[in-house]
């Protein structure tokens, strides 16, 4: 999964304009795949995953539960803001493999 990092600490953005800039930044880079699906989420600030519960079995791996439901269903563009403080992980709307 390739990773977009953005470094937008100095504006102290919050979670909701984190994601939309991430849906847009997501948008533009898979536009020619028919858009992106946000698959899930890491909100470091809050401990929150998206979906609910999926690190529960990964508390001993080396990849967080988020980021490998992500890439086991198609994610290929992860948007990461401030050094994991959010990270969103998306897939291509179209099937292009």
């Amino acid at each position: 999964m390739k990773t977009l990092h953005l470094d937008a600490d100095e504006l102290d953005l919050t979670f909701e304009q984190c994601l939309k800039l991430a849906n847009a930044a997501a948008e533009h880079l898979l536009e020619k795949s028919g858009g992106a699906m946000l698959l899930s989420f890491w909100d470091n600030d809050r401990g929150l995953e998206s979906p609910h519960g999926v690190s529960e079995c990964h508390f001993q791996c080396p990849i967080p539960g988020w980021q490998d439901y992500a890439a086991n269903r198609g994610g290929v563009l992860m948007v990461n803001f401030g050094h994991g403080r959010f990270v969103f992980c998306y897939r291509p709307l179209e099937d292009t493999g």
